[in-house]
């Protein structure tokens, strides 16, 4: 793959994932990676630009700045914007789109902000010939992030398009899903290897179990994009891209894994098997209508993992829930031994009630919600049986 010259990005995520997003950007050969809030800065050249969106797992979009100034009121905000040739960037018969965000004092009015960058970016155009370039939300040719933090105030390309947690499979859900990228990063936080028994026995949609069918698989998770912004770029070579497309694609393994997933809820297993045929990971899962305490998993030979997002108390009566949350508890006892158990959950009281030692406990934010992920080793026999067995 012929080398380019190097990039300066940004990989914005969510709260609370930097770490996990820096580690795979070191694994996919970024340089430089520096932690910052929701973001990780990275040096690379356009191969991992274009790698980065294809593979990266718990990213939401990857932004290149090009143009970083100082501005205390709109006027400057113009004039920094128009400090660009902006015919480098785009044709005088192209589309734009402008996302814009903010944290200062002098500037709290983000739909203004993208109004306003908007216009020096016409106005540049007009001005050389009279006409001007048209604004698209779907699908322009140049997308662009303006951040202002303070007065200072940076413009980045944005390479991504629409956010990079929507892969694509999931049509349809049911009433409060993760999105995909908290589930790739439930799997990461896991440690789990992609290999033995993974189950989901709160799948819901599927959206845990797809996310662990494709790490287990190395499956690039946004393969079934159809379009990123950076294929609209006037430096764009298609050439590069599909190879990129082609080697990653070429990576795939075979699944090494027992997949499998249950909810009460006939409904929305279906809903998981649409969503996992739609993934190309139907073949992968044993999905089945069962009630969690009418389960029987197998034996953890290669060990055992389980993920699940039962409900918080949002959506089940506050007394309900410290009952349903010790039947949890109970039937993991009973049932679990040999799985390491995650459960996610924003009810801290209600995870009391599972009557067991957490041995990790991360926070994981779901959507608006602060959740805790708790690991509980469920040992064959007792954790003192366990320890003498291991010396």
């Amino acid at each position: 793959m012929k080398s380019t010259p190097t990039l300066n990005m940004v990989a914005k995520t969510q709260q609370g994932l930097e770490p996990l997003l820096a580690k795979e950007l070191e694994q996919l050969g970024a340089t430089q990676i520096e932690q910052h809030k929701r973001a990780v800065s990275f040096i690379g050249d356009k191969a991992l630009l274009y790698k980065a969106n294809l593979c990266l797992r718990t990213a939401l979009r990857i932004l290149v700045p090009i143009h970083k100034f100082e501005a205390v009121n709109e006027q400057e905000l113009y004039n920094g914007i128009q400090q660009l040739n902006w015919e480098d960037y785009m044709d005088v018969n192209g589309t734009l789109a402008i996302e814009a965000s903010a944290n200062s004092h002098l500037f709290n009015h983000t739909q203004y902000l993208a109004q306003k960058t908007k216009d020096a970016i016409v106005d540049q155009f007009r001005a050389k010939h009279g006409v001007r370039p048209s604004v698209d939300l779907v699908r322009p040719d140049l997308r662009l992030n303006l951040h202002i933090f303070q007065h200072q105030c940076t413009l980045s390309l944005d390479s991504s398009g629409e956010s990079l947690h929507r892969r694509g499979y999931r049509a349809e859900g049911n009433m409060a899903p993760l999105n995909e990228v908290t589930a790739a990063a439930l799997i990461l936080h896991s440690g789990w290897n992609g290999k033995g028994v993974f189950m989901d026995p709160m799948c819901g949609s599927g959206t845990i179990l797809i996310e662990a069918a494709m790490f287990a698989k190395n499956i690039p998770p946004n393969h079934m994009r159809e379009w990123f912004a950076f294929e609209g770029w006037r430096d764009f070579e298609p050439q590069l891209w599909k190879q990129v497309k082609q080697e990653a694609m070429e990576a795939i393994v075979p699944c090494e894994a027992t997949l499998i997933g249950n909810d009460a809820v006939f409904k929305v297993i279906e809903i998981a098997r649409s969503n996992a045929r739609k993934a190309g990971v139907e073949n992968e899962l044993q999905l089945s209508n069962m009630r969690f305490e009418e389960q029987t998993p197998p034996e953890p030979l290669n060990g055992g993992t389980l993920i699940m997002n039962p409900p918080y108390g949002e959506r089940i009566d506050i007394g309900e829930a410290a009952a349903f949350y010790k039947m949890l508890g109970d039937v993991l006892k009973q049932k679990f031994s040999g799985y390491d158990a995650w459960i996610l959950s924003s009810n801290k009281e209600a995870l009391k009630k599972v009557g067991l030692a957490a041995s990790k406990r991360i926070v994981v934010w779901n959507s608006q919600l602060e959740c805790k992920f708790h690991k509980f080793e469920m040992y064959r026999g007792s954790k003192k049986e366990q320890a003498t067995a291991e010396v």
